[in-house]
């Protein structure tokens, strides 16, 4: 497995008790093994679940272990980020991108 380590790892059982009913607002990256981009995101959202732990929860799916999730919610290629807030989909975004753009982006769910 080559997920990012320091990072939860969510699967379709404890999407909705990890993601879904989550007191802050939740990051989904949804990844893959085989997934270059994903791989060159994976310290992007370590280093910012690391600084913003307290505001912003991080996790990453799994699309070919967990293909209920990934088809529930569209998810067409990887890396898909998505951000749900109150157990409901916000925000998505596709590809890898540099720390300070997703931070950018990210910037209204941080308030």
């Amino acid at each position: 497995m080559s997920l990012v380590s320091g990072l939860a790892e969510v699967t379709d059982a404890d999407f909705a008790a990890e993601v879904k009913d989550s007191d802050l607002p939740v990051l989904v990256q949804f990844t893959a093994d085989w997934c270059g981009p994903c791989r060159q995101l994976g310290p992007v959202l370590k280093d910012i679940a690391f600084e913003e732990g307290d505001r912003l929860k991080i996790v990453q799916l799994d699309v070919d272990r967990n293909p209920e999730t990934t088809v529930a919610y569209g998810v067409l290629s990887t890396p898909t980020l998505m951000v749900f807030r109150d157990g409901e989909p916000v925000r998505s975004m596709v590809g890898a991108r540099p720390k300070r753009r997703l931070l950018e982006e990210l910037a209204d769910v941080l308030r």
